[in-house]
């Protein structure tokens, strides 16, 4: 993990409901090739995009100048295309820039310098940009464009006022308060072939805001539970009901060591308190992607409570240095602010697990759960005696987490190395079971051998640990591709029973029962997955994808084109969503409607065939594998 100096480039997609309402397709259609268009422009001014959730992009580049420059090029370049389009049919992004600090781990990007962007892009018109302050003392000497200075702006989450300025494309249109520029003579680190200083890094946070007749912000079924990356998780979260049993969320435990690469074991720590406090069958816990979306922000207790439903947060901090290790924790009562108890530790790192089941049963007896045998045996069990298998177990999830090829190849290979110093840690087998399981099935490693790799992995770990939930979550999502679905729903089934908060393998259990027929409880298993994971970005189009093939399985047509397009708005990208609108529509009758979906799923996978589902998708019917193949091949797939 670094720091460094950041420009942010932003903005939000709101009020299209009245476009989705007239032709989804169509709009779906030009959500994604406008999203083409904006990355195309980043990388030709040097940037990349860093993320892409939902209708925003994330970007990082080696200036504010490129930044501007960008923002200026993707919004003529949409003007034009909105000129071909009739008015009511238009879409105008707001986009907004902000240079501030933000930190970097790996390929994530997050801090106030993103959070700041995203209310100076609110301040945007739709087709225009914003920029703060410091995003303007960067270039207002270096490009021949007008700012117009609107104040200090008191944003939210933000102590300090925000300056801002808006950005005129034309100088000769700005008002008499616009600060005009003319073309500057480059400096020397501006000139064509001069090496570029990185000390600012431009980032963009890209929405959509479309305007035109009846606008409205989006609250139909087409409403947007996600949280753009610029924001912080409290704006646009529902408010969630409090359980009746205790409920906990854990926040990241914050680095403290002098060395920012140690961000994995604070993470890891996190992660641990996690994992154990889920398997209390008396207590709910949120899952790590949902409070995850908190790490690096100034957080109010009473707000995460409101967003997550729950009643107690934990939240800490740790500072290894050698081989010691200091953990500060406290337990609040979120509704009230009350807290519970608060605890430094200073222990020898060989003896992080015992200082880990010292602090559960703090908790246990704070909130007063009464544990069973089994539970209390569990809790008696290290997960391995070797501290450098447990190091590399920890840095493989953080690897594992960025689900991309590169840091997945990493993550198997620091995972080899932990199952060759502890050849009997279980988690250590899980986990890389699962990397191997990603690479085969994102085709990053497509070889019958590598899923067979995984399987082999799988089962280690369940014969080594049958009571780690994560081994047999492993091994559940394993057999489906094996083939096999009834395996798999009994050792989700297991790992559900050993962890009652596992939020995805409920999540895999109700994508696994809609392969066999059974939609209806799948339903109620993807609403679960999504009431312990209420953040559930990173799974978007997954969870949403999921739940619509169940209400598709279960006849409830409506509800699953709505559920399938809403995972299409988190992901454009996502074309299993595409096969199964192919599936109802043509099945309806709707051909134009069944061939443009088709369409779609061609041209996001241009490798997809008819042959290719039959062989991966482990339906236990035949007689439904052949329906879907039917309306598949009517819709023109082949």
């Amino acid at each position: 993990m670094e720091r460094k100096l950041t420009a942010i480039f932003s903005a939000d997609v709101q009020g299209y409901s009245r476009l989705m309402g007239e032709d989804e397709e169509a709009t779906i259609r030009t959500l994604t090739a406008y999203r083409e268009i904006m990355t195309s422009h980043i990388q030709q001014h040097r940037g990349r995009v860093v993320d892409s959730p939902g209708d925003n992009l994330l970007a990082e580049f080696a200036s504010a100048v490129d930044a501007v420059q960008a923002a200026v090029a993707i919004q003529k370049e949409l003007k034009t295309r909105n000129e071909a389009l009739p008015p009511n049919r238009r879409m105008a992004y707001r986009l907004g820039i902000n240079v501030g600090d933000v930190v970097v781990e790996g390929e994530r990007i997050y801090g106030d310098g993103v959070n700041i962007a995203a209310r100076v892009e609110s301040l945007a018109d739709g087709g225009g940009i914003c920029i703060s302050g410091t995003a303007y003392d960067q270039i207002e000497n270096k490009l021949a464009l007008g700012y117009e200075y609107i104040g200090e702006q008191t944003v939210k989450n933000i102590a300090k006022p925000v300056r801002a300025y808006k950005v005129h494309l034309d100088p000769s249109t700005a008002t008499a308060s616009t600060v005009r520029t003319a073309f500057p003579t480059p400096s020397p680190v501006e000139k064509k072939g001069a090496p570029r200083r990185r000390s600012s890094v431009a980032l963009a946070v890209v929405g959509l805001l479309v305007v035109g007749a009846g606008v409205a912000v989006l609250r139909n079924i087409y409403q947007r539970p996600s949280l753009p990356p610029a924001t912080t998780p409290s704006e646009e979260a529902s408010v969630l009901p409090l359980p009746d049993s205790p409920s906990v969320a854990v926040l990241p435990f914050t680095n403290m060591s002098a060395d920012p690469e140690q961000e994995y074991f604070s993470d890891g720590m996190t992660d641990d308190l996690i994992t154990d406090l889920s398997r209390l069958s008396g207590l709910l816990v949120i899952a790590r992607h949902s409070v995850f979306a908190y790490k690096g922000k100034t957080v109010n207790m009473k707000e995460v409570s409101r967003e997550l439903g729950v009643r107690y947060v934990l939240e800490g901090s740790v500072r290894r240095a050698g081989a010691q290790v200091r953990i500060n924790a406290q337990l609040i009562d979120a509704t009230s602010g009350y807290h519970l108890w608060a605890e430094r530790y200073d222990r020898d790192l060989k003896d992080i697990f015992a200082l880990q089941d010292e602090i559960m049963q703090r908790i246990v007896h704070a909130l007063k759960i009464k544990l069973t045998k089994e539970e209390q045996e569990r809790f008696r069990l290290a997960p391995t005696e070797n501290l450098e298998a447990y190091d590399d177990f920890l840095r493989g999830w953080e690897y594992f987490w960025h689900l991309a090829q590169k840091e997945m190849a990493q993550a198997r290979q620091v995972l080899e190395k932990a199952v060759q110093l502890d050849p009997k840690y279980a988690g250590a087998h899980a986990l890389l079971s699962t990397a191997y399981l990603n690479e085969f099935i994102n085709q990053w490693d497509p070889r019958p051998q590598t899923l067979e790799r995984s399987f082999e992995l799988a089962q280690k770990a369940v014969a080594l640990d049958d009571s780690l939930a994560l081994a047999h979550h492993a091994l559940g999502v394993v057999y489906p591709w094996k083939k096999q679905p009834d395996q798999a729903i009994a050792e989700l089934e297991r790992a559900i029973a050993l962890d009652p908060n596992y939020a995805n393998a409920y999540a895999m259990l109700a994508d696994t029962l809609n392969w066999v027929g059974r939609p209806e409880e799948a339903i109620g298993l993807m609403k679960k997955a999504m009431r312990l994971n209420p953040h559930y970005q990173q799974y978007q189009s997954w969870y949403t994808y999921a739940l619509g093939n169940s209400y598709r399985l279960a006849g409830q047509n409506e509800e699953a084109i709505t559920t399938l397009k809403r995972s299409l708005i988190y992901n454009p990208s996502w074309w299993p969503s595409y096969i199964f609108l192919a599936v109802i529509y043509s099945e309806q009758g709707q051909e134009e409607e069944a061939r443009a979906a088709a369409a779609e799923v061609l041209r996001i996978n241009p490798s997809f065939s008819l042959e290719l589902g039959r062989q991966t998708w482990p339906y236990k019917d035949p007689a439904q594998l052949e329906r879907d193949m039917a309306a598949l091949r009517k819709a023109g797939l082949k």
